[in-house]
């Protein structure tokens, strides 16, 4: 689900005023705005991305690669789920998204096609999934984190990439298949093997504002300070920040003073926290428990206030942190208003009947107040009830008649005359042997009913007894 909030009119119950789902039964994996804020980018577990403007309308849909394409180069997108993404931070028409197919792709979203693909290096053959991307501040450098444990960045500016379809025998124009107009990018300008431990994925990766330093965060519980002026080996390294989820963040804090992150819940009785570390050392200066892991950090320089989005498998929330004397605006004001009140005397209204008087006949509601029904029209219908109605409801309708149970043979004076003159039992207390038995000594009553028969009828043949065979073997 994606859910939109706006501080303007934001109260203390935290409710937002839009809520969707981008793709159904894909959790959302990575949220961005455009440098404008006009529109976001919002990637799912899915291999399409989609893209909405600020009132949460979409925009489009970024297309989807064939998946039968063994060179991924030679695809129009992704082919597997995707596993981050973000908008340039200052040209509005151009996005990134990565994605577990190996590969990373820069989209025109003007267009809703992609640019670049860029396939990073790997030390075997094989197919290694992307699982972290992001731009530098001033959009010149690209780096990405492989579920392999390696760094990789590459250099966008000028010409980046060759065109893919260098090589590839070209399609007869009677086909009208388009031509493959994006290029394509695989060494990188700078590489790190190892940079985490390999068995766990680079869940994220963040720049410097002067795009000379980068953080990474590492599912083996790691957090790392890298120099791009010596892309080697790490400045810095914190451990003992576990982490569970491949999706989990860090970010800048005020003045490159800090950086955050978050933890995961290792056992059910645990809770993750939101940590707070020094930008040079790593020092972890402050930690705040929360229900749940932490997942998504980000830090709002223009309201100064951090959002960490939390949960566990029953759920999640967004928590916000801020300072009273030091944030503005955002959930300062929001928390200072209360939700509205519900007030029960308001008239609930029921779903209105809509009546189309001009209708065709075919269609016409003939149970619509204030027309007149024909005869024909009456007869019709009372006919169409009585197709519905048991045989024989039209002669009885006491309780107990047609089958229905409760029969009280009529009204409460009948019942009682009955009931005096034993002609009212109970047939669950009547004895089936001896009602049959008391006709035993009467007149047969066959010939009343066969009296074309009472001359030539002959006596009553009635079959032999049977023996037992304990009789029998007597």
């Amino acid at each position: 689900m994606c859910h939109l909030y706006d501080f303007g009119g934001l109260k203390s119950d935290g409710r937002s005023f839009r809520s969707f789902e981008v793709t159904e039964g894909h959790p959302v994996v990575a949220t961005s705005w455009s440098p404008t804020g006009d529109a976001f980018l919002v990637v799912t577990s899915y291999s399409q991305a989609k893209l909405y403007n600020r009132d949460g309308k979409e925009l489009g849909e970024l297309p989807k690669g064939d998946m039968y394409i063994r060179d991924l180069k030679n695809t129009k997108g992704h082919v597997t789920n995707c596993t981050g993404g973000c908008w340039h931070p200052t040209d509005k028409t151009a996005a990134l998204t990565c994605s577990e197919d190996g590969t990373l792709r820069v989209w025109d979203v003007t267009e809703v096609q992609q640019k670049t693909v860029i396939k990073p290096q790997l030390a075997r053959p094989g197919r290694v999934s992307v699982t972290g991307c992001s731009y530098s501040a001033d959009g010149r450098l690209i780096a990405a984190g492989l579920a392999d444990g390696t760094l990789q960045l590459w250099d966008v500016r000028g010409k980046f990439g060759q065109s893919a379809a260098i090589g590839l025998v070209p399609v007869p124009k009677a086909q009208m298949v388009a031509r493959q107009a994006w290029t394509y990018a695989s060494a990188p300008g700078q590489i790190v093997r190892a940079a985490h431990q390999p068995s766990s994925d680079i869940t994220c990766v963040r720049f410097s504002l002067n795009s000379q330093n980068m953080v990474s965060r590492g599912g083996d519980g790691t957090l790392k300070l890298w120099d791009l002026r010596s892309f080697k080996a790490p400045v810095r390294s914190a451990d003992g920040l576990p982490c569970n989820h491949g999706t989990t963040q860090c970010c800048y804090g005020p003045g490159e003073k800090y950086i955050f992150t978050g933890t995961s819940a290792e056992a059910k009785d645990r809770n993750g926290s939101l940590v707070v570390l020094h930008a040079d050392s790593l020092d972890v200066l402050a930690e705040i428990a929360v229900d749940g892991s932490v997942v998504g950090v980000q830090w709002h320089p223009g309201i100064n206030q951090i959002f960490a989005g939390c949960g566990g498998r029953t759920g999640g929330c967004v928590r916000t942190f801020y300072d009273p004397k030091l944030s503005t605006k955002g959930a300062v004001v929001a928390a200072s208003r209360a939700p509205r009140t519900i007030n029960t005397d308001f008239m609930q209204l029921a779903a209105p009947t809509i009546y189309n008087p001009n209708a065709l006949p075919m269609y016409r509601d003939e149970s619509m107040p204030g027309r007149p029904v024909g005869k024909k029209r009456r007869l019709e219908l009372e006919a169409e009830k009585r197709k519905y109605q048991p045989a024989g409801s039209s002669m009885a309708k006491g309780v107990g008649t047609g089958g229905r149970l409760g029969a009280t043979g009529g009204t409460l004076l009948t019942a009682h005359v009955l009931a005096q003159q034993g002609g009212l039992a109970n047939f669950k207390e009547e004895d089936a042997r001896a009602a049959f038995l008391q006709h035993a000594d009467k007149e047969d009553v066959f010939s009343r009913f066969t009296a074309a028969y009472e001359k030539t009828q002959g006596p009553t043949v009635f079959a032999a007894e049977e023996e037992d065979e304990e009789d029998a073997g007597e």
